[in-house]
């Protein structure tokens, strides 16, 4: 049964995406929430980070865009095929999103060396913190995509498995094992638990062309575009982009 608590706007604060930009959310909190319910909301632009679920509502600029793969007609290209190949001995657990040290721990080896090369901020994270601000509080369709070289734990991925459709919310992993691609490696692994589990989509968050991080999501094709943000009663409008993929064999943002 779903229950809403509260349905409200962000104050505007500088983009995080686009620093030009002033961006603003619309965010929404649930006493509880059905997978059902939630699927629509992903159809209509919504996402989930923790307790919150939240979309782009930003006044004077719509480039944040949500992109989703169409699951049946995917087809890899060459370069993901050699990413699988590379990535042929890493193991994958799906199981309900959790909570331990093991994760705190990777989570922060991740974010520190994206301080280092990205120049991001904050600081380490605890697991309770890391339940708080990323799990959230045991939905039933809140799952962790774990992947091992071996023994040892070398990513991780936030995914959200609802009826129709798979939500890829968090994606981290050991800075050792980013010469192998793992962020291409989790899209693709997600994609092929959508396929194995009957799933026709796979969102992969906003995309926006002009932000370098987000440029690998349009190379996962065939995919749609969400054009406007709508409402629960109305039909989403979905479009296949006009421009394609760009070429080229960067596998990694």
């Amino acid at each position: 049964m779903t229950v809403e608590l509260l349905s409200a706007r962000s104050p505007l604060v500088e983009c995080s995406y686009l620093p030009e930009e002033r961006a603003r959310m619309g965010v929404k909190l649930f006493a509880g929430i059905s997978g059902e319910h939630y699927a629509q909301l992903l159809a209509r632009g919504w996402r989930r980070q923790g307790v919150s679920f939240f979309r782009s509502d930003c006044p004077a600029c719509k480039k944040c865009r949500s992109l989703r793969v169409d699951v049946r007609n995917f087809r890899p290209t060459k370069s993901q095929r050699r990413c699988l190949k590379r990535n042929a001995h890493i193991s994958l657990t799906v199981r309900p999103a959790g909570t331990s040290e093991e994760h705190a721990e990777l989570y922060n080896r991740w974010h520190e060396d994206m301080k280092e090369r990205r120049g991001w901020r904050g600081d380490t994270t605890t697991a309770a913190e890391y339940r708080e601000n990323l799990v959230g509080p045991g939905y039933e369709f809140a799952h962790e995509f774990a992947y091992r070289d071996g023994e040892k734990l070398v990513g991780l991925g936030l995914v959200d498995v609802v009826p129709g459709a798979l939500n890829s919310i968090y994606f981290f992993h050991d800075p050792d094992w980013r010469p192998l691609g793992p962020g291409t490696f989790s899209a693709l692994s997600e994609i092929e638990y959508a396929r194995q589990t009957g799933r026709d989509w796979v969102y992969l968050g906003y995309w926006i062309p002009e932000n370098a991080s987000m440029a690998y999501k349009n190379r996962f094709a065939p995919h749609q575009i969400l054009t406007e943000r709508v409402e629960l009663d109305e039909a989403p409008p979905w479009h296949i982009p006009d421009e394609a993929p760009p070429a080229g064999d960067r596998e990694e943002p």
